[in-house]
């Protein structure tokens, strides 16, 4: 008996041999792999979609645009209470313009949307999913066909027309940027 356990010792090997080069960085690619989206994941989950940065707040749109409203009689109630309280903020948001009929190279006024193509696979388009933006000043910004950065004073209120809400996010442009 006491030679099986000598036999065992004997062939079990050290940790540090165990350990190599390739073993580390197959760890540490795994841990990147796996960690980053694990990350952004708990990010946004804890954050809610809204993170303070100082002067301003870097609001995740698609978050802002996924909630239950009806889109006939909806009222301010019905938009979530942390989405009301960016009302008046200075905030980024990122997303894709939509400029519906306009084909001018420069606008003072436009929809933001998340995705264009991915925004609305659970039916037709909903309000909450658009940002009605006009450039502050009378000013105008490059159309660009691409994702944006777009800078400015959010305002949340329920805007009819007589068909029903119109919109419910509107936002004073200071800066857009091609990402």
């Amino acid at each position: 008996m006491a030679t099986v356990e000598t036999e065992q010792a004997a062939t079990k090997v050290p940790w540090s041999d165990r350990i190599n080069p390739r073993l580390i960085v197959f760890v540490i690619v795994m841990l990147a792999v796996i960690g980053y989206p694990v990350y952004l994941f708990v990010d946004e989950a804890v954050s809610g979609g809204i993170h303070d940065r100082g002067g301003y707040k870097d609001v995740n749109l698609q978050a802002m645009s996924t909630f239950s409203f009806d889109q006939v009689n909806g009222t301010l109630d019905q938009i979530p209470q942390k989405w009301r309280d960016l009302d008046g903020k200075r905030v980024v948001l990122q997303g894709e313009m939509w400029a519906g009929q306009n084909a001018a190279d420069e606008l003072n006024r436009f929809d933001l949307v998340y995705s264009k193509t991915k925004c609305c696979f659970s039916g037709p388009p909903q309000v909450q999913h658009f940002v009605k933006a006009s450039v502050v000043g009378g000013k105008r910004v490059p159309y660009y066909d691409t994702m944006v950065r777009v800078t400015g004073t959010l305002h949340v209120d329920v805007k009819r027309n007589e068909t029903g809400v119109e919109s419910v996010y509107s936002l004073e442009v200071e800066r857009v940027e091609a990402l």
